[in-house]
């Protein structure tokens, strides 16, 4: 099997490609099927430049785009694996806030609902500047495995794994996220723990 997206070699019953980070099992989240009826007042802010990674990794630890190669996890068959509990995730805010993860939600300003589209949690982001869209990303549980969608906002949404390159994240797409992740949403950010 193959990452529809990267094209990387993935094993049977892969969720997510362990070389782009997109699901490999759910499909593409579909633009809004409704435009949100109230008007954008979205501060639009400079995007931040792409790190400079050359020269800090040696060439033969850079993978073909250029970015620092990293090693696969070693692949557990199922039937030997030991079932793991269950784990909970917690979104730190950048505005002091801080919620546990009971399911999907959608973050933004003023979160909303598309028609017939249900979550279980409303996560609401103090932010007078207005970089932070109304309804900014979506975000819920694989499995074991938190994801994030950006809900096609006017900044967008950074994805910055603890001591790895950061990914902007490409809206209407799934992205695994693990502990330790950073996640910019327009001026404010929220930390995954």
């Amino acid at each position: 099997m193959t990452c529809r997206v990267c094209g990387a070699e993935l094993a049977e019953g892969t969720l997510f490609c362990g070389k782009c980070g997109s699901s490999v099992t759910a499909s593409r989240v579909r633009p809004p099927e409704v435009a949100d009826p109230r008007p954008s007042d979205t501060s639009i802010v400079e995007r931040l430049p792409k790190p400079a990674i050359a020269g800090r990794f040696p060439a033969d630890e850079l993978d073909e785009d250029g970015l620092p190669a990293t090693q696969a996890m070693p692949v557990v068959p199922i039937e030997t694996a030991a079932p793991l509990p269950r784990r909970s995730y917690t979104l730190s805010f950048s505005t002091g806030e801080t919620v546990e993860v009971l399911g999907s939600g959608l973050v933004g300003r003023r979160p909303i609902t598309q028609p017939g589209e249900h979550v279980d949690q409303l996560v609401v982001v103090s932010d007078p500047a207005r970089s932070v869209s109304k309804t900014h990303l979506e975000f819920g549980l694989e499995g074991d495995d938190l994801w994030i969608c950006d809900r096609y906002s006017g900044n967008g949404t950074v994805a910055r794994p603890l001591g790895d390159v950061a990914r902007q994240c490409e809206a209407g797409r799934r992205y695994r996220v693990t502990r330790g992740t950073r996640v910019e949403i327009g001026d404010q950010w929220f930390d995954v723990s």
